[in-house]
């Protein structure tokens, strides 16, 4: 958005004056009402197809990015609790680690940006 000669992208907080200020909140959690069932079982499939691929990446990685992999998995998947910005970390570093990959490289950043776009992401 543009507002005179200044660009913004994203959020936009701007503060004059106050007490008591502590920062942003974001109410950005599941969805609510009649279509979150159904949000949340497109989140789940699509969830379930990156991992899957990601079993089938995983031959064609290092040691190193193995590791990494392993390690985004429960933030991806939902196992551990996460803050919505620690799980979008955690998609981003797979896909950056599927974008050196090969073959199943493409597929894999195309199901993560399609668990992305469900998160709102």
């Amino acid at each position: 958005m543009t507002n005179g000669g200044n660009h913004y992208y994203g959020n936009t907080v701007n503060m004059h004056g106050g007490s008591g200020n502590t920062g942003m909140v974001f109410h950005q959690g599941a969805a609510t009402g009649e279509d979150s069932g159904a949000a949340s079982e497109e989140l789940t499939r699509a969830v379930r197809e990156l991992v899957r691929l990601l079993e089938e990446l995983r031959p064609q990685l290092s040691p190193q990015d193995a590791q990494a992999v392993d390690a985004s998995l429960p933030a991806i998947t939902g196992e551990e609790e996460t803050e919505p910005a620690q799980r979008r970390q955690a998609l981003m570093t797979v896909m950056g680690i599927a974008s050196l990959a090969e073959t199943l490289g493409q597929p894999v950043a195309t199901a993560i940006r399609a668990v992305l776009s469900l998160l709102g992401g």
